[in-house]
Formats: C-alpha cells, structure tokens, sequence
C-alpha cells in the first residue's frame, strides 16, 4: 500500500463531497439534534436524572458517539457499495497507477474523516447548549476517528461479502440499530440482564460512548481501558477490509 496514493483516493471523495456538503451536513446534523431534543428533553421531563446527571447531559455524550457512527457505516456501506457497483468509480480508479490495497486505504479513511467531523459538528453543539461540563472532551476527538476507522473496516468486510444493495437491510437491522440502542447511550447498561452488557463490551460503540461520556464529565481517568480497547481492534480489524475486498474485485 502506497500511502499516497491512497491519499489521493481520499483527496478524491473529498472533492466529490465539497459539492454536496451543504444538504448531507444538514441531514447528519438534524438527526442527532431531534434525538437530543425529543428524548432529552421529552422523556427528560420524566427522567430527571441518571446517576446524579441530568437527562439530557447524560444523552448528549452518547450523540456524539452515535453520530460519529452513521457518518461511517453509511459512507462504507451505501457509498462504498455505489461506487464500486453502479457508479464504476472505483474502475476508473484502478485504471490509474492506484492498486486495490490504496483504493481500500483511501475508503477507510474517508470514513474515519466523516466519522470525525460529524462527531465533532456534535461536540460543537451540546458545547454551545451548555452540556458539556469538561474540556477534557477534547480529548474524544481523535478517538471519533479511530472508532470511526473500526465502523469503516466493518461496513467495507461487509459490502465485499454481499451479492447485492439489498443485504444491508442485515446489517442495519441485526447489527448498527441493536448496538445503537444497547450500548448506553439512553440508559445504562447496569440493570440490564450481564449478557446484555457483555455482549456490549464487544460493541465500538459502547467503548466511544464511554470515552465520550466520561470526557465530557471530566472523569478521563475511567475511560483508559475503552481507550485501548479502540486501539487495539483497530489494528487487528485492519488486514481484513483489504483481504476481502481484493478477493471481490479480482473475482
């Protein structure tokens, strides 16, 4: 893999999406603002509290998360599955000196950096709601990528096995939506049954809501293992995307 030239892949979608930020920004960013809204201040209204926290500031974190999340999985599922399939684009792309591993470098990044920059769109608001309580959230924001870099692995192993668009439905259903709504984003995990929570463990998403959570409380130190945690899958994730992919295109 050339590091370059894989940056050039990401140069490219970066181009394409400089055309269409303005109405694909303003989707990401009023998802997660209607959640915030009609479940923390709506169901707030009956939930003042959870561990001593308000409703809503202990929601707001795990939007972040969960934002972070979307921008990923949809850029390397639907996006990643398009270009490859009916738009061609990635048969333009291998007509040039870029191979399929910088090809594949170049997808995973560009959904990390949307992962990152919706993410930290987030991050902005609540700050500018008043629902942060910390600057240690700052420290999140390279995590945003590299979780984001986790879901982009995941979502391209996926569109390289699929036959068709139509599968995804399996993977938003059995996979994205059960771990949106079970990492604890909207209720913790604790009074849950064990096997819920350890099933969660195995989950990114839980492990960024963690590290979210616990910097916008200021409470960095409780967030070290999810920390690594993140690291470490993604670097063992990392070989995985290239090995199936290589194996759908040259198929």
């Amino acid at each position: 893999m050339n590091i370059r030239r894989a940056f050039r892949v990401w140069q490219r979608h970066l181009t394409v999406y400089t055309k269409l930020y303005k109405s694909s920004i303003a989707l990401n960013f009023v998802e997660p603002v209607v959640y915030l809204a009609a479940l923390g201040l709506g169901l707030g209204a009956f939930v003042k509290e959870i561990n001593g926290v308000p409703y809503v500031k202990f929601i707001a974190p795990g939007i972040i998360a969960s934002s972070s999340m979307f921008a990923a999985i949809y850029e390397c599922t639907y996006g990643t599955y398009i270009r490859m399939t009916y738009q061609k684009t990635f048969d333009a792309i291998l007509a040039t000196p870029v191979n399929i591993d910088d090809l594949v470098a170049g997808e995973l990044m560009w959904g990390a950096t949307k992962s990152l920059l919706y993410g930290t769109i987030i991050i902005i608001v609540i700050s500018l709601l008043g629902l942060v309580d910390s600057p240690f959230l700052i420290i999140a924001v390279p995590f945003l990528f590299l979780t984001g870099l986790i879901f982009s692995e995941i979502s391209v192993m996926f569109t390289a096995v699929i036959p068709g668009i139509d599968y995804y439905n399996y993977y938003y259903t059995l996979f994205m939506t059960p771990m949106f709504l079970f990492s604890g984003i909207f209720f913790p995990l604790d009074n849950l049954p064990a096997v819920v929570s350890k099933i969660a463990f195995f989950t990114p998403l839980y492990h960024l809501v963690n590290i979210c959570r616990a910097t916008a409380y200021g409470n960095t130190a409780l967030c070290l293992g999810d920390m690594l945690w993140i690291l470490i899958v993604a670097l063992l994730l990392s070989p995985y995307p290239f090995r199936l992919m290589r194996r759908r295109i040259i198929k």
